[in-house]
């Protein structure tokens, strides 16, 4: 089984750490290397995850070719002999997991898409028919598809706290309407295009985020893309509304955390090995399902 790798560590360059990304800035461009951190419940876990941040880079980088004709991005490259020094002699901590991107003006907004009741979603809804303060039609069943993609957007917290769902007026208050206006279409029409495709693959995308920046003037698609951890993938063929889906990415883990009554606070806790495993295999599938392409972890 190939290395866990935790966290990057390059000599010289100082970094930034989220709870996944090791973010190195290099002026005009960032330097972005996913490891295998795991969280749940926005806490860290202790144990890593193989390959998990090679499989997000990597079908971050599938979406990003996917959609270049519908929308521009932050990718200058993924390949490792491509990178300045002196990440090009670090490819035992960054081959397969690291991204060379254009540096941007991040919009404070996370862009939420949603095309099935599920999650918060489904909980506001049980309650009062709407989801981000959208009026739904009544009788609608838990993870069932809505009548069409709603836009639902959230600023972003600080590492540890949850993002706050905002309405699109608040949305517009913030970014300035013309902005506002086109992150919503175009993160609805990517989400639509991406869901269709998804479907050839076997694999519903219920709900995802996506994050915008500016760049020369334009906003340009940036961060990761419709991975496992930004987005709710369903396998097509087991799927049922009116109940809880099976999932491609971490519910091994969170259902876990839940058995053992884990605070959803504090220091991340260890995980078995076959909770371990188990996530592994579901990001790898993940990525071999969407892409029809064998993953090798490097």
């Amino acid at each position: 089984m190939p290395s866990v790798i935790m966290q990057t560590t390059i000599p010289g360059v100082p970094v930034r750490r989220g709870k996944v990304r090791d973010i190195y800035d290099l002026g005009d461009k960032l330097l972005i290397a996913a490891t295998d951190r795991i969280s749940a419940f926005d806490v860290i876990m202790k144990t890593g995850i193989p390959c998990k941040g090679q499989v997000l880079t990597q079908i971050s980088k599938f979406w990003f070719d996917f959609l270049a004709d519908t929308v521009e991005n932050h990718l200058i490259s993924v390949n490792i002999e491509d990178f300045p020094q002196p990440f090009r002699s670090y490819p035992d901590q960054l081959a397969g997991r690291s991204m060379l991107v254009k540096k941007t003006q991040v919009l404070p907004i996370e862009c939420v898409v949603r095309g099935y009741l599920a999650g918060s979603a489904w909980k506001e809804y049980q309650q009062n028919q709407t989801v981000c303060g959208i009026q739904l039609p009544a009788g609608l069943r838990q993870c069932e598809q809505l009548p069409e993609p709603i836009f639902t957007p959230a600023t972003k917290a600080e590492q540890g706290r949850h993002d706050e769902n905002i309405s699109f007026e608040q949305c517009a208050e913030i970014l300035g309407r013309q902005k506002a206006e086109f992150v919503r279409n175009k993160s609805v029409d990517i989400f639509k295009k991406a869901g269709r495709y998804a479907r050839t693959r076997g694999i519903i995308l219920a709900d995802t985020k996506f994050e915008w920046g500016i760049f020369d003037g334009r906003i340009i698609l940036i961060d990761e893309v419709l991975t496992p951890d930004s987005s709710r993938f369903w396998p097509a063929d087991t799927y049922q509304p009116g109940r809880d889906q099976e999932s491609f990415d971490k519910q091994f883990v969170r259902n876990y955390l839940e058995k053992i009554h884990f605070n959803k606070s504090g220091p991340g806790v260890e995980l078995p090995e076959d909770i371990v495993q188990k996530t592994s295999a579901k990001y790898i599938e993940a990525y071999e399902r969407l892409t029809g392409r064998p993953f090798s972890c490097v």
